[in-house]
């Protein structure tokens, strides 16, 4: 359907192969068009590559989507490129040898470290010069803010508004006589609930149901120090550390108490290694914090009633994860007013509804909310009546969403804390004091001034 196509790409060959592959398609182009009565075209098509998502829905949509594109954009030929194995490190081998795509999705702790390297385009001029106020405070404005450097360079924009929220298993509590999670929720119904819904089903002395699971990843841990008042990174200083500060200790502790001294939490050791949402859904957890973008698969393979609710509050209050997946313009582009063009179009509306439309990813715009849920009732509608599915969009609707903190040099921070957050939480190895070491660590990568 029109000239979008998937192409597949390794490292630094891959826009070789493209330049090949748009050569033989010009080729055929100019030879099917030629004819007596055929008009000259007045303008070469201009040649974009497009890498997004490589999961089994996503290429297919964006392939239909991109079809749409060029019917109103027929000089801009648009190639779509799945995201290569092991995205965040290859995708800087290519930006430093100039072979990266003209437009780019990026996320989490690798997007920031992109833009730090000078890799991807400030958008502020186009931003300025097209969107209307309306676009932007449609917008989660703590998503959209960042998705820009210190300095101001804003390197992306929203693609979708992935909220954190808590799944549980409503058999479960029922069966037990718990109430379900609601907003008056606090980490200490949290706790007490997860204390009875750890169970040792079979009575061989070992725990086959763990009350709860979350991912140890930057942006989780995070919303736990944000929730008990603490910061990862230092909001005066980005580039000083606080993890090592009361509050985060505090939160890090009553992770790692969960885990190892109550054992009401699940290890990744405990579950042999299944992701949270598999976790989940094979019963082995009866609550789990986890996205929006895992509401599709859930609801489609738990074989149990689920219900969600908002994440509870901790001691400073409620807080949740608004995601920073976004798009981007690689600064190295030799088409930027076209790549802003494609860009505009995968922010549109009809891009998010398609997105909503193939697995329920949560649109980045407020106005969309309602739209977002029909489509997720109409595929489901016994199951997703179970669902407060207003319950993903409520950090967004009621300003208490978060976005990763990021320091000045996110490639060396990055590896520190997680190394000390596995030790501690996954294999319960020593206490959260260490972090004092860790802020030391990273606060030594960091640029000076």
């Amino acid at each position: 359907a029109g000239p979008a196509m998937t192409i597949g790409f390794d490292s630094v060959s891959r826009r070789h192969r493209y330049v090949g592959l748009l050569l033989a398609l010009v080729a055929v182009v100019g030879l099917a068009g030629c004819s007596d009565s055929a008009e000259p075209t007045p303008n070469e098509p201009v040649a974009l590559s497009y890498q997004d998502w490589s999961t089994d829905w996503f290429p297919p949509m964006a392939r239909e989507m991109l079809s749409r594109f060029y019917a109103f954009n027929p000089n801009i030929i648009v190639f779509y490129t799945p995201d290569p194995d092991d995205l965040a490190e290859t995708m800087l081998e290519e930006m430093r040898a100039g072979t990266a795509p003209d437009v780019l999705q990026g996320c989490c702790t690798f997007f920031p470290i992109w833009a730090q390297q000078g890799h991807l385009l400030d958008l502020r001029p186009f931003i300025e010069r097209d969107l209307e106020d309306e676009v932007m405070s449609d917008w989660d404005r703590a998503q959209y803010e960042a998705l820009a450097t210190p300095d101001g360079a804003q390197y992306g924009v929203p693609k979708y508004h992935g909220a954190l929220a808590l799944y549980y298993n409503k058999d479960l509590f029922d069966a037990r006589g718990i109430s379900y999670p609601d907003d008056s929720w606090t980490q200490d119904e949290y706790l007490d609930a997860m204390r009875q819904l750890t169970l040792d089903e079979d009575g061989d002395g070992a725990t086959d149901v763990w009350g709860g699971m979350i991912d140890v990843s930057w942006d989780r841990v995070q919303v736990y120090v944000n929730a008990w008042g603490g910061n990862i990174v230092d909001p005066a200083n980005p580039a000083s550390c606080a993890l090592d500060e009361a509050p985060a200790l505090a939160a890090v502790e009553w992770l790692r108490a969960r885990m190892w001294d109550d054992k009401v939490m699940a290890t990744l050791l405990d579950v042999q290694n299944l992701s949270t949402r598999d976790a989940f859904i094979e019963g082995k957890v009866a609550t789990v914090e986890d996205g929006s973008w895992a509401l599709k698969d859930v609801l489609a393979n738990a074989p149990f009633r689920v219900g969600v609710a908002p994440l509870p509050a901790g001691p400073a209050g409620r807080v949740t994860l608004a995601t920073t997946d976004g798009f981007g313009i690689y600064a190295g582009t030799l088409h930027p007013e076209e790549s802003w063009q494609l860009l505009k179009f995968l922010i549109s509306d009809e891009y998010a509804l398609a997105m909503a439309r193939a697995n329920f990813l949560q649109p980045a715009k407020a106005s969309l909310v309602d739209d977002w849920a029909n489509v997720i009732l109409r595929e489901f509608p016994e199951a997703a009546a179970e669902v407060d599915i207003a319950a993903f969009a409520d950090g967004h609707v009621n300003g208490y969403s978060v976005t990763a903190e990021v320091f000045p040099n996110m490639a060396d921070a990055r590896p520190l804390a997680y190394a000390a957050w596995d030790s501690i939480l996954t294999l319960g190895q020593g206490d959260v004091e260490q972090m004092a070491d860790v802020c030391d660590q990273i606060e030594a990568t960091q640029p000076a001034g």
